[in-house]
């Protein structure tokens, strides 16, 4: 409900009628300082129906009512909106938050300017507040922004008319090692997100047009003078009224690392793979298609690397029995796995080899493979699955996969007679011996040092003394050497 008509001026009447209707909230103060009359909206704006429920004058209207600024602090005595207008101060775009008198939280933002109407003799004959309903957007703004800082995804916004940056998240700041003023407030030449972009014109162009920026890859330049490697997209939006546009990244260093370990991993399993003493063979799952084959296979069966990698099992033939062939893929499909069963490996321009094959499922690269060792049969006591097991559970730990496989070799090892084994041990100095049995156990030139009190340099020397004493040409014959001894098991 409005007020009646203000007494002291009679043709306010149409005034009034013109402003009712309006959306905007408006509160009539006569130059008496009294509030004479407010339409709906600006009742509303203060959950009250009626003129009276204000207050009237400033005093009743700050009993009332607190105001505060969009910071939470209170509005000091004689800085209200009221307070300036009855003082004859005319100002624009006065934000404030609105809240009961008692009431914690705010429950309303106002937008305030003012008017002041003079008669005339140009003296003040009409105080006018219009008020504007701002507590929907700004609402809004305050969910955006906590939703902006707590995403862990790292972004910034960039104000498009002077473009400077006037948001960063923690995520931003985190991964990139910035501190927030030196990115708040700094243009975008400063901070330039787009300067090692893989498509820098094409999101230079999208930018100046306040368009959306596709994904695209770019380094950064982090305070420290190192890079970082992201994926990078912008997307227009409007902070208030402002346009902006928000940056959003990924950190592909994490991703890469992952992929340069893969790499690593495998390449250590091709290695150890190689180095195998037995003919063994890597297929896919499904085809049976071989990917690796190591110079033992290749040498029992007189064929060349190239003749068998990318053929399958069937194309090769790899078996001399083709119903044998189809036995053991059964087999291995409701068993998965197989163990020393007796077959006749197909010998390019020979006679078949007896041997004993054994399998086990294994992964490379994330896809379902077969890890064959096909030993021939004088071999089998040192071989066999435990061979293919060693392989299989070395791929899960790169670091240990020669370790592991060279043990399996060595613990299952043919017996030797006790005189021939232990007479070149005898003929070793002390400290080589030290060294023997460190090296077996796995150990790397680093650890055996700081384990003996020695120099990583005297362990190289020891180790090279015992590959020219014992014949041998790398490390993984000399812990076979040892471990067939007894060492390091």
């Amino acid at each position: 409900m409005t007020a009646p008509a203000p007494p002291h001026h009679a043709d306010t009447r149409q005034l009034r009628s013109i402003i009712a209707g309006v959306s905007d909230g408006v509160i009539l103060i006569a130059p008496d300082r009294r509030m004479v009359w407010a339409n709906g909206p600006a009742l509303a704006m203060h959950g009250v129906t009626e003129l009276g429920d204000l207050g009237g004058t400033a005093a009743g209207y700050r009993e009332r009512f607190e105001l505060r600024y969009r910071n939470r602090h209170r509005l000091p005595e004689g800085e209200y909106p009221l307070e300036r207008v009855m003082a004859g101060d005319t100002f624009e775009d006065v934000v404030v938050e609105v809240a009961p008198a008692g009431e914690a939280e705010a429950r309303w933002t106002h937008r305030i300017r003012s008017l002041v109407l003079a008669d005339e003799a140009g003296r003040p004959d009409l105080l006018v507040l219009i008020l504007r309903d701002e507590t929907e957007r700004y609402d809004a703004e305050e969910r955006f922004e906590r939703a902006f800082n707590a995403n862990p995804a790292p972004a910034l916004i960039l104000r498009l008319s002077d473009l400077r940056h006037i948001r960063v998240n923690r995520g931003f700041l985190e991964m990139t090692g910035f501190r927030e003023d030196q990115v708040v407030g700094r243009s975008a030449y400063d901070v330039d997100v787009l300067e090692g972009a893989a498509r820098r014109e094409l999101a230079v162009e999208r930018l100046r047009e306040g368009r959306t920026i596709p994904q695209m890859e770019a380094t950064l330049q982090l305070p420290d003078g190192r890079e970082k490697c992201v994926v990078l997209a912008g997307q227009p939006i409007e902070i208030g009224s402002t346009a902006c546009m928000l940056f959003t990244f990924a950190d592909l260093d994490g991703r890469r690392n992952a992929e340069r370990a893969l790499r690593q991993s495998e390449e250590r399993f091709a290695l150890a793979f190689r180095a195998l003493p037995v003919p063994a063979l890597l297929a896919t799952a499904h085809e049976v298609r071989i990917l690796l084959a190591n110079d033992a296979f290749c040498r029992s069966t007189n064929r060349k690397e190239a003749d068998v990698v990318g053929r399958t099992a069937e194309e090769l033939p790899l078996w001399a029995d083709p119903d044998v062939a189809d036995a053991l893929a059964k087999k291995f499909r409701h068993e998965a796995c197989l163990s020393d069963e007796e077959v006749l490996l197909h010998v390019q321009d020979g006679a078949p080899l007896a041997c004993a094959v054994s399998a086990e499922p294994v992964e490379l690269g994330g896809e379902p493979c077969i890890l064959l060792v096909v030993p021939r049969a004088p071999e089998r006591g040192r071989t066999r699955a435990e061979i293919a097991a060693a392989v299989a559970a070395a791929m899960t730990d790169a670091g240990t996969i020669t370790a592991r496989v060279l043990d399996h070799l060595a613990r299952s090892g043919p017996t030797a007679p006790q005189d021939s084994l232990s007479a070149p041990l005898s003929t070793l100095p002390a400290r080589a011996r030290e060294v023997l049995g460190l090296v077996s156990r796995g150990l790397d030139d680093g650890a055996i040092a700081e384990q003996l009190g020695i120099s990583p340099t005297t362990v190289r020397n020891h180790v090279n003394g015992l590959y020219r004493r014992l014949k041998v040409g790398s490390r993984a014959q000399l812990i076979v050497w040892a471990r067939e001894r007894g060492l390091g098991t």
